[in-house]
This record gives structure tokens, C-alpha cells and sequence, in this order.
């Protein structure tokens, strides 16, 4: 139904690839002060998977010895997870990166950032490494929509995304692009204009449920009854109308969001990722396509 990120990463390499997340104890500008101190509304600082407080090297091997049995002989995508991963001087980020790609056991350095976090040097260094081993920049994009960007308190404008993804591209360098559905205050209308803009620029979505962790502002909201997270029925409807519209070439990297099960507040349905994802393929298997619209039903 759509290229996925194993099915791309088998196409390419031959073999199945596993992510490790990666903690380079990172910040944010939306926390140091530069843009703010409170992050993103729904922000606990990411990186709940991130193996945190070693070397990049200590850190792939023990995330390789627990996962082994998972990806035996396969190859390891080296994922800088959490907060900003090019928010830090570039011989910083040229020793961290330089350690992660000449591992040999990873094929691809794979860094999450802002798009507002990119300046030139990073960019050349980003480009000179990819010409050792292929480079994906994930941006944090979430909306398209500003309304929508400043009660997340993003920080950035979509001009700044559409530039840096031209940069990125320009360099050879291939962009994910996180979303978030079921965001307050939009419309299913306003979802799939984000899905068309972006669709025609990024290599790759990752599509998350909205979902509500403790130690957020998103909390307090949801406490005080001042928003709402969808339901699984609601979610794979939208989910699957946005991969509909999405062009055939972009590689889906994540259709749900798993957040850590001990801070997930809502919905509690995604807190178990495995039954998600089989009931989201099963929920799928029962589509018909019409008239090039995809529908699904309960």
C-alpha cells in the first residue's frame, strides 16, 4: 500500500536495518533561553529510547547487544534522537557524527534537528559525510499551519522549513519530516493541505498521534478538559487518507506515535505499539480503493 522504511532501507543495502537512538546530550533553542525555556507544548524532551551518557561508539554497541536477535547479520541506522542534534559547535557535532558513520556496522547517520538549526557549516559537514555514508536530516515540522505552529510554540515560520529543505537537497542529502495528526484546533481540511506541501518536497513523513505525556504543557491542558486526543478508529481513518495523498516515491518511516508507557497520559490505546501496529494492518487490509481515494472500514 506504501514504501515503507524497511522496504526502502532492504532495497537499498540488501539487508534489514535497525534504528538506535542516540543521546549527544543535546538542548534546544526553545529551551536555553535563545527562543524560550519551556519547549514545545507537547515536548518532555524526546529521546525516551535514546541510550544517553556513554560514547556514540559504547552507545551503538549496547543498543546492537540488546537488539541483536532482532536485526542478526543486519545493519544499524545511528539515529541522534533527542532535542536539537546540530545545535552545538561543529567540531562538536564532527566528532559525534564522524564516530556514528565509521562504525561498521552503521550505514546511515540519521540526525534530528530544526530546520532553524541548520546553518552553513553544518550543512557542508553534513554534505561531507554523506559522501561517506548516506545522511538523513529529520525535521520537526508537526503543521504546516501558523496558527497551529505558535500554539506549539514551534519558534520558526514554514519559510524557514521550505528553505532548509532546499538547502538539504541541494547538498544531496535526503529529509524526513515529522507530523503530528490530530493536532488542536485543525481540521481534517487543514491535515491534508500539511500532507500536500510537504509531500511534494520531503523524501520521507513520519506520521505521530498526538498523545499527551506527563511533565508537558500539553498535560495541563488535557487535564483542565481544554483538548482531546483521537481515537484509534478516528486516527486510522485520517492516517490513511493522509498516506493516500502522499506521492508514491516518499518513504513512510513511523505511522503511530510510542511514547514511554510511563509517562503516557492519552490516548492509552497507543501505549502498546505492537497491538497498534497489527491492528492498524488489519484495520488497512479492509480498504478499498475508488476512484483513487482510499477508504477504510471499521
Amino acid at each position: 500500500m506504501y514504501l515503507t522504511m524497511n522496504q526502502a532501507f532492504r532495497a537499498r543495502f540488501g539487508k534489514k536495518g535497525y534504528k538506535i537512538s542516540l543521546s549527544a546530550g543535546m538542548t534546544c533553542p526553545n529551551r536555553d533561553g535563545t527562543l524560550g525555556t519551556r519547549g514545545c507544548i507537547f515536548c518532555s524532551g524526546a529521546g525516551e529510547f535514546a541510550q544517553k551518557g556513554n560514547s556514540v561508539t559504547a552507545q551503538i554497541e549496547e543498543a546492537a547487544e540488546r537488539i541483536e536477535k532482532k536485526n542478526k547479520d543486519g545493519l544499524y541506522i545511528a539515529y541522534f534522537q533527542d532535542f536539537t542534534n546540530t545545535y552545538a559547535p561543529i567540531s562538536r557535532l564532527r566528532e559525534l557524527f564522524t564516530e556514528a558513520v565509521f562504525h561498521p556496522r552503521v550505514a546511515v547517520l540519521s540526525v534530528a534537528t530544526r530546520p532553524d538549526c541548520l546553518p552553513e557549516d553544518v550543512l557542508d559537514l553534513l554534505e561531507e559525510l554523506n559522501r561517506i555514508k548516506p545522511v538523513w536530516v529529520e525535521l520537526g515540522l508537526q503543521t504546516i499551519h501558523q496558527a497551529t505552529a505558535d500554539f506549539l510554540r514551534r519558534g520558526y515560520p514554514l519559510s524557514v522549513y521550505d528553505t532548509a529543505v532546499e538547502a538539504l537537497h541541494s547538498r544531496g542529502i535526503q529529509v524526513i519530516t515529522h507530523l503530528i495528526l490530530g493536532l488542536p484546533g485543525e481540521t481534517e481540511e487543514m491535515v491534508y493541505q500539511t500532507i500536500s506541501h510537504v509531500g511534494k518536497r520531503t523524501d520521507g513523513v513520519k506520521l505521530h498521534l498526538l498523545h499527551v505525556v506527563k511533565g508537558t504543557d500539553l498535560e495541563a491542558l488535557y487535564r483542565k478538559g481544554l483538548i482531546s486526543t483521537m481515537s484509534f478508529p478516528a486516527y486510522a481513518r485520517l492516517l490513511g487518507e493522509c498516506i493516500n495523498r502522499l506521492p508514491p516515491h516518499v518513504v513512510i518511516h513511523r505511522i503511530t506515535g510510542d511514547g514511554d508507557k510511563r509517562t503516557l497520559l492519552a490516548p492509552l490505546w497507543s501505549g502498546d505499539k505492537k497491538h497498534v501496529l497489527n491492528a492498524l494492518a488489519q484495520f488497512f487490509s479492509k480498504e478499498n480503493v475508488k476512484q483513487g481515494k482510499l477508504y477504510l472500514d471499521n
